[in-house]
C-alpha cells in the first residue's frame, strides 16, 4: 500500500488516499536514496542464535505489509517483531514483492549497504530518510542464477534497492540490518509459473536463506470508503480472507490459484492481483504445499486482511 498525492501540493501522509502502484511505474516523485541512516534499533528484536543445519530447512513466509506509517503502528510491528523472534536468523533473505513485476527474472542491488527506493509519494520527509543498510547478497544471487533452468532468464538489475514490500518488514523483523538480503521480481502473475519458480528456490531453505512473499491478502483499495486502521471490513475483504483461510488449511493449492473465479469477494478483494501473487511463490518453496501454514498475524488494517503465515 502506498499513498498517492492528490493534487500538486504534498499529501500529509495519511492511508486515505491510496493507490495500487507497481514498482514498474514509479510516479516522478519516488525517490531512490542510500546515504541515510539505518532506522531506530526499537522498531524491534531479533533471534540473536543463528540458523544451522541442526534446525531444518527455513521456513517460507508470504506475509502482509505496509506503507511506511505502518512503521508506526503499535499492533502490526508488534506482530512482526515477535514473529521474527521466534524464528532462528537466517543466513539471507530471499523476497519477492507485489511492487516489482518485470520480466524476464530480475535480480536486485547485490552490493553491501544495500538502497531503497522510495516508491510511494505525499508522505512526511522523514519517510524518505529511513534506509535499511542491510549486506549485500551477491553469493545469494549466484545460487538463485544456478537453481534456474536454462529456459528461465535471469538478469541484473543493480540500481535497484528494495522497495517499501521489502524494507517496511524488514526493519521491524531484522532492525539491525545484519543479514543479507536480495530482492527478486515477479517476471509473471501466472500462479502456476510464480509456484514452479517457488519449487526452483525450495533448496535453498536447506541453506537457511529465508524465502518471503510479501503482498497483502486483500488489497481493494479503490473500494474501501472508512480509512481508520481499526475500521470494520467490507464483506469482500472478510469473505476473501475466510475463503483464503479455508483454502490454506486444506492444502488446496489449485483452489487458490483459480482464485480470480472461485474466491468470494473478487474482483474486490484485488482488482489488480500483484498483492496476492507472491503467496504462490511461498507456496511453491513449501516441503510440502499442501500442509497446513502456520499463521501468525490475522486480522484487518483500513478493513483489508492482513493474515500472514510461514509454512516448513
Amino acid at each position: 500500500m502506498m499513498s498517492s498525492r492528490a493534487s500538486g501540493q504534498d499529501g500529509d501522509g495519511t492511508l486515505a488516499s491510496v493507490l495500487v502502484r507497481s514498482r514498474r511505474n514509479i510516479p516522478p516523485g519516488a525517490r531512490v536514496h542510500d546515504d541515510v541512516t539505518n532506522p531506530p534499533h526499537d522498531l524491534g528484536h531479533t533471534n540473536s542464535r543463528t540458523w544451522t543445519g541442526a534446525d531444518g530447512p527455513a521456513p517460507a513466509l508470504y506475509l502482509g505489509h505496509g506503507a511506511p506509517p505502518l512503521l508506526d503502528d503499535e499492533l502490526w510491528t508488534s506482530q512482526l517483531a515477535t514473529w521474527a523472534k521466534d524464528l532462528p536468523k537466517p543466513t539471507a533473505i530471499l523476497i519477492v514483492s507485489a511492487h516489482w513485476e518485470s520480466a524476464p527474472l530480475t535480480l536486485g542491488a547485490t552490493e553491501a549497504g544495500v538502497p531503497l527506493t522510495y516508491d510511494f509519494y505525499g508522505f512526511p520527509e522523514r519517510f524518505y530518510r529511513m534506509t535499511y543498510r542491510s549486506p549485500g547478497a551477491p553469493e545469494l544471487a549466484a545460487r538463485v542464477r544456478a537453481l534456474m533452468p536454462d529456459t528461465e532468464t535471469v538478469a541484473d538489475r543493480p540500481d535497484y534497492g528494495l522497495d517499501h514490500g521489502a524494507y517496511v518488514p524488514l526493519m521491524v523483523m531484522y532492525p539491525d540490518a545484519d543479514v543479507p538480503v536480495l530482492q527478486m521480481s515477479m517476471p509473471t502473475l501466472d500462479p502456476q509459473r510464480l509456484f514452479e519458480l517457488g519449487q526452483r528456490l525450495r533448496p535453498l531453505r536447506d541453506e537457511g536463506v529465508l524465502i518471503v512473499g510479501s503482498g497483502f491478502l486483500t488489497h481493494g483499495l479503490p473500494f474501501l470508503r472508512d480509512f481508520r486502521p481499526d475500521a470494520d471490513p467490507p464483506g469482500w475483504s472478510r469473505e476473501f480472507d475466510a475463503w483464503s483461510a479455508e483454502a490454506l488449511a486444506r492444502g488446496d493449492v489449485d483452489e487458490l490459484m483459480a482464485f480470480r473465479d472461485r474466491a468470494p469477494g473478487m474482483p474486490y478483494a484485488h482488482p489488480t492481483v500483484e498483492h496476492f501473487a507472491p503467496l504462490f511463490v511461498t507456496l511453491g518453496a513449501a516441503s510440502d504445499s499442501e500442509r497446513a501454514p502456520d499463521t501468525e498475524i490475522e486480522g484487518f488494517f483500513l478493513g483489508l486482511a492482513k493474515r500472514s503465515f510461514q509454512i516448513a
